[in-house]
């Protein structure tokens, strides 16, 4: 057999459960409980930020939690970012008062990463976007909830095509379609 045939040949599927899960509406109640637990959690949090004006106007919120981020501690202590170039990345943020426009990016993401997962609207691209930010808080040493919830939000990828079935995906979809297979609004035939 040549090396040609064994690569065609080389295609697995994936486990019935993993089929099932990811792909059936049957499942659909599970996507939606863990959409609107990261939903409401995204959307409280921005909404908390929103009467302090070290996140709305000054940015002092940020800048205060990257400078103790960035700290490297005097004791033999483990620094809170355990990569010198993540470190330096928002040591730079902060010389270039960069939080004073981040901090309203933050809430501004959350609040409306909280909004479209709670409606089930494009969540697989909602749930990237918050699996994105609890990922940069990880690496500015913050642990809370956030693994936690990046571990849903790659759940919620991967569980894409039936995540929103109890929401809006389920009529935008299939209207919009995607990159690779167009809906109904640009000239999809009917199967």
């Amino acid at each position: 057999m040549s090396q040609k045939e064994i690569t065609a040949n080389a295609v697995f599927a994936d486990p019935p459960f993993a089929q099932s899960l990811f792909n059936s509406p049957k499942w659909a109640w599970l996507w939606l409980l863990a959409r609107l637990y990261v939903g409401y959690t995204w959307l409280s949090s921005g909404l908390g930020k929103l009467s302090n004006p070290g996140w709305t106007q000054t940015g002092e919120a940020l800048k205060g939690f990257w400078e103790r981020a960035v700290a490297i501690p005097d004791a033999p202590a483990r620094p809170m970012i355990a990569f010198d170039w993540y470190r330096a990345f928002l040591q730079l943020m902060i010389d270039a008062g960069a939080y004073t426009w981040f901090a309203k990016l933050i809430f501004v993401g959350e609040i409306l990463i909280g909004v479209v997962l709670i409606l089930g609207l494009f969540t697989g691209i909602a749930a990237f976007f918050g699996g994105f930010m609890n990922w940069n808080f990880m690496m500015a040493g913050t642990a809370s909830t956030n693994p936690l919830l990046f571990t849903i939000s790659i759940l919620l990828i991967l569980g894409w095509k039936t995540a929103g079935w109890w929401g809006l995906d389920r009529f935008v979809l299939p209207a919009l379609g995607t990159p690779w297979q167009p809906g109904k609004i640009f000239g999809r035939k009917a199967a």
